[in-house]
């Protein structure tokens, strides 16, 4: 196959998730293989993007991390024609935060589920602890959904990127370390399988 941009790989999943740990980990492990693509609404919110609970504050976000996304993905590929792109999170996620459709967010982007599925070559979605009933406090400081929010958005997401073809699913656990564990396993076995791929 004959790939004419970078490979993308997303990790996806809801909040408390392990997403950020096992792409930072990953990244130390492989090294210069891959170039990472951070999340997008942790810079906007940490730089002071303002939010609230009002449906035009809570759409403004979304549109401004759709837009912020797709951008930091096109310019890391362009920095980094060689390397493939580890994504934290990606531009299907607004849909599952939208105060509205998920097909209301796709048309307010001048997109459609489709065709930001197909920005991606596969997608490692790490389901979020709050399915088991653990906490997912302690991670990322601008987080602030409860456990049942988490639990509610990672069941949104799922339904959202599980239509991608090249899905994987690591599961909750009560153990983290094997959670992140199996992970990076199968990050490691999913772009070894598109570098098979190319190459075929």
């Amino acid at each position: 196959m004959n790939v004419q941009r970078p490979r993308r790989v997303v990790v996806a999943g809801g909040p408390g998730g392990g997403k950020t740990t096992a792409v930072d980990l990953f990244r130390r492990e492989i090294g210069s293989s891959i170039v990472v693509v951070p999340e997008a609404a942790t810079m906007l919110f940490s730089g002071g993007f303002p939010r609230d609970g009002t449906v035009e504050s809570r759409a403004a976000v979304q549109r401004a991390i759709y837009y912020v996304q797709r951008n930091l993905e096109d310019a890391q590929a362009a920095r980094h024609p060689d390397r493939a792109l580890l994504c934290d999170r990606g531009t299907v996620d607004g849909a599952a935060y939208w105060p509205g459709s998920p097909e209301a967010f796709f048309a307010e982007v001048g997109s459609t589920l489709e065709a930001e599925l197909a920005r991606y070559d596969a997608v490692v979605f790490f389901e979020s602890a709050s399915i088991g009933g653990m906490s997912i406090e302690g991670g990322n400081p601008m987080r602030t959904e409860d456990a049942e929010a988490a639990a509610r958005l990672d069941r949104a997401l799922r339904a959202l990127w599980s239509k991608h073809p090249r899905f994987v699913v690591i599961s909750h656990t009560s153990s983290f370390l094997l959670k992140i564990t199996a992970g990076l396993a199968v990050l490691r076995n999913v772009l070894a399988q598109l570098d098979e791929d190319e190459a075929a």
